[in-house]
């Protein structure tokens, strides 16, 4: 069965929104989407319900008019009729329509629909079929020449025996007239439904037209509300970057008993919690690097103390006065107490660095000076387990006695760690000056690389005694960025450790300290 239909909204058609982006836009953005789909919700149940109330208007009414009219001219017709006496009938329906601009038919037992129209849309094959089958009016909305179209059917039935007739439809459309009082003949109408799909598009047209001002009036709302959501979270996110730059005691004020006052409450009591804690710690810290500084301090009179006996017990040992084990123990506690005392001196240097109050003294120098001086005071200068390459002039500004301490930590560690020959090698890169200090040994654990210049840090913690402190290369870290430098480690590609020294040039470099 062939219906017409008319188009919602086509405002709904095509639209593809971009995914927004900042909290503030996909809050207004959501919430006008909501008030969108509630007013297009509203608005198509609206026109449902409107649309179906005019047809179904029009239905009646049209019914209506056909029974009346019917009702008024088949009882002068004579049946059987002819297919003029059907004509005529038709004719005197389409004049007494009026407004309506009836066009219709009637036929007689089955047969084909006359019409004195000639412009009569033909009766649809299922509404004929309906009306045979019901015995009763049946309507049916069509589509002709691309206009919507409402076509009735309607059967006469006789009223009495005298041969009256009647439309069989008193109580109303859908209700079986008697079926041994029907006469045969059915009137067939049709009439345009322009004026009611002109109401159907004019209440499309006023849906399209209120949607743009509903959007434009739930915008204030809607700004309001991301306003309202994204002013604690602005000062949250304030809160955490006054928090991240070290301001512990910062705070928020929580109004209102949400759940972003419950977030803010929270954030507080964080906030509280990191206070307190690194209050803690740096309380313990200060503790332990004053217990630090204090025993090396201590250890520093007894231990000179024990180095002028030791040194004395040398002499000894050397000359072979004493007993052959008394010489080994000698020389065994004379090693110690050397370690002993390089190990207090390292932390009374490191405990200068926390205090920042190791002094530094710049000179203008060539770093190739440096690393000679440097070889040649640890015996290192005609050692073929150590090689300089040094091709060119490398001038910086730097306190040389930190930059000895950086390169003879790095070398020692490269010969007791690694293996021979250990590089060392100047380079100059634009401002910035280079040293590396590579060695032919199996490298460093990757899973150590982050922490070899940590304090204290051995990479075999199963061996704790074999690699001295471990403090010497978290001090020539320090000492390179005394003298604004960096120091890196790594691996080499083909083997072996390489650890980088760089430094500004001379004409880079900051004045003296």
């Amino acid at each position: 069965m062939r219906r017409f239909r008319l188009p919602l909204c086509s405002a709904a058609r095509g639209f593809r929104p971009h995914a927004p982006r900042g909290l503030r836009v996909r809050l207004v953005v959501a919430f006008l989407l909501a008030a969108a789909f509630g007013a297009l919700l509203t608005a198509g149940l609206t026109f449902h319900r409107a649309r179906a109330a005019i047809l179904d208007r029009a239905e009646e009414t049209a019914v209506a008019d056909l029974r009346t009219q019917l009702d008024s001219l088949a009882p002068d017709l004579t049946l059987p009729p002819t297919a003029e006496d059907l004509r005529g009938l038709t004719r005197q329906i389409d004049q007494a329509g009026g407004a309506r601009a009836w066009h219709t038919s009637a036929s007689y037992r089955g047969g084909e629909p006359v019409t004195a129209s000639p412009g009569t849309p033909p009766v649809p094959d299922e509404l004929r079929r309906a009306v045979q089958d019901s015995g009763r009016a049946v309507h049916q909305r069509t589509e002709h020449d691309g206009r919507p179209w409402l076509a009735l059917g309607m059967p006469v039935a006789y009223t009495d025996d005298s041969g009256d007739t009647d439309t069989g439809t008193d109580t109303g459309p859908g209700t079986h007239a008697d079926a041994g009082s029907l006469s045969g003949l059915t009137v067939y109408a049709a009439f345009p439904l322009d004026d009611d799909r002109s109401d159907i598009d004019a209440l499309v047209t006023a849906a399209e037209a209120g949607a743009v001002p509903a959007l434009a009036l739930a915008l204030v709302p809607a700004l309001f509300a991301a306003r309202s959501v994204l002013r604690p979270v602005r000062r949250l996110r304030h809160g955490a970057e006054r928090i991240a730059a070290g301001e512990l005691d910062t705070r928020l004020d929580a109004p209102g008993r949400d759940e972003l006052a419950d977030l803010t409450r929270s954030f507080n009591t964080m906030a509280e919690t990191l206070e307190r804690d690194a209050a803690e710690l740096r309380r313990l810290e200060a503790g332990a690097r004053r217990f630090a500084a204090d025993v090396a301090h201590e250890l520093r009179t007894p231990l000179a103390a024990m180095a002028a006996v030791t040194e004395v017990l040398d002499e000894d040992a050397a000359s072979g006065v004493l007993p052959a084990d008394t010489e080994d123990a000698v020389r065994l506690i004379s090693e110690e107490v050397r370690a002993l005392a390089r190990t207090v001196e390292d932390l009374m240097e490191v405990s200068r660095f926390d205090a920042k109050a190791a002094p530094v003294h710049r000179e203008d120098v060539d770093l190739r000076t440096l690393v000679t001086k440097t070889l040649q005071l640890r015996g290192w200068a005609h050692d073929e387990r150590v090689r300089a390459d040094l091709p060119e002039p490398a001038p910086v500004r730097v306190d040389p006695r930190r930059i000895d301490v950086v390169l003879g930590n790095l070398v020692a560690n490269a010969l007791h760690h690694g293996r021979p020959p250990v590089t060392v090698a100047v380079r100059v890169r634009g401002d910035r000056v280079r040293v590396t200090v590579t060695d032919r040994g199996p490298g460093i654990p990757d899973e150590a690389l982050p922490y070899v210049f940590d304090r204290f840090y051995k990479a075999d913690a199963a061996r704790p005694r074999s690699g001295g402190s471990g403090l010497g290369l978290a001090i020539a870290q320090e000492n390179a960025a005394l003298n604004d430098g960096t120091l890196t480690a790594a691996n080499h590609p083909d083997g072996g450790a390489v650890f980088t020294l760089t430094l500004p040039s001379a004409a880079s470099s900051p004045g003296t300290t």
